[in-house]
């Protein structure tokens, strides 16, 4: 998982990623998950808190390396309400 939210660019490093979801910050449908290697399949919708948002990513992709902005949003679908990137209208 914190594999997944690095390659997503969620957060800028992958240690981070990995406190993020050790932490409890990161939920995989609806459950709050902690280990850090759990897997994720497409279809998984993640709620992550960040330190003033709350995010809601639906996994539609995985990638093997990291890439740029552009290649990171085809990973997911924002469902937050409000996002910029959000798909909701």
């Amino acid at each position: 998982m914190d594999k997944w939210l690095w390659h997503a660019r969620v957060v800028k490093a992958r240690t981070s990623a990995a406190e993020l979801v050790e932490s409890g910050h990161v939920r995989v449908n609806g459950a709050r998950e902690k280990s850090r290697g759990h897997a994720i399949k497409i279809g998984d919708v993640l709620t992550i808190a960040l330190d003033r948002t709350v995010r809601v990513l639906k996994v539609t992709a995985f990638n093997e390396r990291r890439g740029d902005a552009a290649s990171a949003r085809v990973l997911y679908e924002e469902l937050s309400e409000g996002h910029p990137n959000s798909q909701r209208n």
